[in-house]
């Protein structure tokens, strides 16, 4: 993982300044928390600034999120670096391709998704390709690992990718005309790709099987029956005889 810093003055813009739709939303979830707790908005509302200015927080951005929650200017900034969904520096217009590189999909094939980006938009990460649509990073688990490999784009993650299913995603954001996110192979999320391949009979078993209980439906709740309310109690031990083991001459302790 790369050390994340903002981007250099000189692609910084002068100010920021949310729309009045952003900024209404913005209000919202801030009036969320209690007095004193607006700090807890500061994720979204980053998100929301990152969105606004095509995919990536500024400076002046992160200035404008921090006084809108009373915020000093270091926490907020914290938390931009911190956090790999913000993007530090400009970003391609069309698409910024996270492609996961944790041990899961290298195993399954992301050197072959970091081929394609190094090739088709740069061969550096966080540089934008020559006609400004695309830029990529590597990022660790993104949390599919049952469908390694995969990219994250925008909120979206796209997965059981290779080589050229990653090719022909990639020309689906340039035509604008996107791929359903999800599998890229045909499989329904994570279910098995040629279908199950357990519990696939359901035929009666050679063997009596005890009755069952008729199934309760939610609203209906299973009442205890008698003997949930039986407290079963040890039964009561013989006193003990005198520890000296001594006995009179009517055979009773002395």
């Amino acid at each position: 993982m790369a050390v994340r810093r903002l981007a250099p003055k000189e692609l910084q813009p002068a100010s920021f300044a949310f729309s009045e739709e952003n900024l209404a939303w913005a209000k919202g979830q801030i009036a969320k928390y209690p007095e004193g707790r607006q700090a807890s908005a500061v994720i979204p509302i980053l998100w929301r600034a990152q969105e606004q200015a095509n995919g990536w927080i500024s400076e002046a951005a992160i200035r404008v999120v921090a006084d809108m929650l009373a915020m000093p200017y270091i926490r907020v900034l914290e938390v931009a670096t911190f956090y790999t969904q913000f993007q530090l520096q400009p970003v391609g217009k069309k698409a910024h391709i996270q492609v996961c590189g944790t041990t899961p999909c290298q195993l399954r094939g992301s050197d072959a998704l970091f081929d394609v980006c190094r090739h088709r938009i740069h061969h550096d990460p966080f540089q934008i390709s020559a006609d400004g649509d695309f830029s990529w990073e590597e990022v660790e688990c993104l949390g599919a690992c049952v469908n390694a490999p995969m990219v994250l784009i925008g909120n979206d993650t796209y997965e059981d990718l290779t080589k050229d299913s990653f090719g022909k995603l990639l020309d689906g954001f340039a035509s604008g005309n996107p791929a359903k996110p999800g599998p890229q192979n045909g499989r329904q999320f994570s279910a098995p790709i040629g279908g199950i391949t357990t519990l696939k009979s359901n035929g009666a078993s050679k063997t009596a099987k005890p009755a069952k209980e008729p199934v309760l439906a939610d609203a209906e709740a299973k009442m205890p029956g008698a003997a949930a309310n039986t407290q079963e109690r040890p039964a009561p031990k013989p006193p003990a005889g005198d520890a000296t083991g001594k006995k009179g001459k009517k055979g009773k302790t002395s």
